[in-house]
């Protein structure tokens, strides 16, 4: 059942290769397709990449032989040959950037740097192109560490604003690969503001530029301490709901995931509600049809038929969140247990630590056995 919902297959288009690596591994963990194809979708990714010694092991472990084709063999040497070509190109720049006390000598003013390097150390224009050829195989090769300070000090660099923001959206996924997600939230921000801008190359890849945007920021989001509340705030924005509405309704899932369990942009929450129903029958997904179901059609029996296919997706412990908060107005404890598919001495203690962990005003009547709370303060 899981592996009907699984959106792989949708957000994969969107992503940089490289990002699509920690899908797989995700999808191998939960076990939700056979270990085989899984290993032949890495190799068929790494065919495409400079991991070559990645692609050498996962081949061995998929056929349980030391054995590997001829064309990984020799896939490998063309790679380290031409690394040693990029190196060599870039060697004046490379030899300065490893030289703390050169590196010193950068300003934030790019012309005088330009002009200094130019001066001092021979380094022009094809040299720091060069870098960017390196930074670039550096990532292909897998080493996101060195080609991030690479893509960085190219950017800072460039006068190429195509190549410049090339770099920006390869630091962005080797940021991500890294797992740093302060920094890798810096540069989504910093790729926002470029593609948000009037000067965007054209309206057509403004709308490419968020579908990308957004199907990458998911690591970021669902990592970072505040990312609930930040893909709330990017994904609500008019141009960005525009865009999910037209081209990526699948987003959808995301945005009402950080919603239930994001308190602090509830205020929002009725708006999102109304895009719920104005796609509920374009687009289907178990998460955002139980919100339909508790809040547009009011239909409880249905949400909770949708509750047990949200807890196939790993959505159980928000989906019932919500389906107590849309029982606990009118329906005594007995109901709300058996819509929660709990007995009732577990369905008190469940509700009890949800009203304590999610601070509602709310409490438990044991002598009527009913749930009293404040309508004026529920933040739904």
């Amino acid at each position: 059942m899981a592996a009907k919902y699984d959106l792989t297959q949708r957000i994969a288009p969107q992503l940089d290769r490289h990002l699509v690596f920690p899908l797989l591994e995700f999808l191998q963990e939960r076990g939700l397709y056979a270990e085989e194809d899984i290993l032949k979708a890495k190799i068929e990714l790494l065919n495409h990449t400079n991991m070559v010694d990645y692609a050498m092991d996962i081949h061995k472990s998929l056929y349980h032989s030391d054995d590997v084709p001829h064309e990984m063999v020799d896939r490998r040497v063309e790679v380290v040959a031409r690394l040693k070509s990029l190196e060599e190109a870039a060697a004046p720049i490379l030899t300065f950037l490893h030289n703390p006390n050169a590196v010193q000598e950068l300003r934030t003013d790019k012309q005088h740097d330009l002009q200094m390097l130019s001066d001092r150390y021979q380094i022009g224009t094809e040299q720091i192109e060069a870098l960017y050829q390196y930074a670039k195989f550096q990532f292909e090769c897998g080493n996101y560490s060195g080609a991030a300070d690479y893509l960085y000090r190219y950017r800072a660099l460039s006068t190429n604003s195509e190549r410049s923001l090339s770099a920006l959206w390869g630091k962005l996924a080797a940021e991500i690969l890294m797992q740093n997600w302060d920094i890798a939230l810096e540069e989504l921000n910093r790729l926002k503001e470029i593609i948000d801008s009037k000067s965007f190359s054209s309206p057509l890849n403004q709308v490419q530029g968020r579908i990308w945007l957004m199907h990458w920021s998911l690591f970021i989001f669902f990592n970072h301490d505040n990312g609930r509340t930040q893909i709330i705030d990017l994904f609500n924005q008019d141009k960005y709901l525009n865009t999910i509405q037209t081209n990526a309704p699948h987003l959808l899932r995301y945005l009402a995931t950080a919603f239930i369990v994001n308190k602090r942009r509830r205020p929002q929450f009725k708006d999102f509600i109304k895009v719920i129903q104005q796609e509920q029958y374009s687009y289907e997904d178990p998460i955002t049809e139980f919100l339909a179901c508790v809040y547009v059609n009011y239909d409880f029996d249905g949400a909770q038929k949708k509750m047990k296919v949200c807890e196939e997706v790993r959505f159980l412990t928000w989906s019932k969140t919500i389906s107590f908060l849309g029982y606990a107005f009118s329906k005594e404890m007995t109901v709300l247990a058996e819509k929660l598919n709990l007995n009732y001495d577990e369905a008190e203690r469940w509700i009890v630590n949800l009203i304590r962990t999610s601070k509602l005003d709310a409490k438990i009547d044991t002598q009527t056995g009913t749930i009293v709370m404040e309508p004026n303060h529920l933040d739904v």
